[in-house]
């Protein structure tokens, strides 16, 4: 049986904090908007992990910020390898995280067909 907790997970912890302050450092918000860590899955053999990220007031595509981000994974994993340790430290996958974009469009088509029901509730009050 897993463990609730299990290293995985704490590796995914550190990860997720150390990448954090090494994007705040080589991905100048300026330039690259403010990019956030949403999750870090990591295999249960530690060998391999996959970043999620979301990033506001991005000047570029995202396509292009993910290909940066992944060009950059070798020197990520190069500089936590000095923090961990393991033996091996996990290889690094960047992805755009687009769960807060399709929540927010969730989000609005409720928003519509709410102020759709109110008005035809009113029409209806009104006739």
């Amino acid at each position: 049986m897993p463990k609730e907790f299990g290293r995985n997970l704490r590796v995914a912890q550190l990860l997720k904090k150390e990448l954090a302050i090494l994007i705040h450092e080589n991905f100048p918000s300026k330039e690259y908007g403010l990019i956030t860590l949403t999750n870090i899955d990591v295999s249960s053999d530690l060998k391999n992990s996959t970043i999620f990220f979301t990033s506001l007031n991005c000047k570029e595509s995202n396509s292009e910020l993910i290909d940066e981000l992944n060009q950059q994974a070798s020197y990520f994993r190069h500089e936590i390898s000095k923090l961990l340790t393991s033996k091996t430290v996990p290889s690094l996958s960047f992805k755009y995280d687009q769960s807060i974009e399709r929540g927010q469009r969730l989000s609005n088509i409720i928003e519509m067909i709410s102020n759709k029901n109110e008005e035809n509730g009113n029409t209806e009050e009104k006739n």
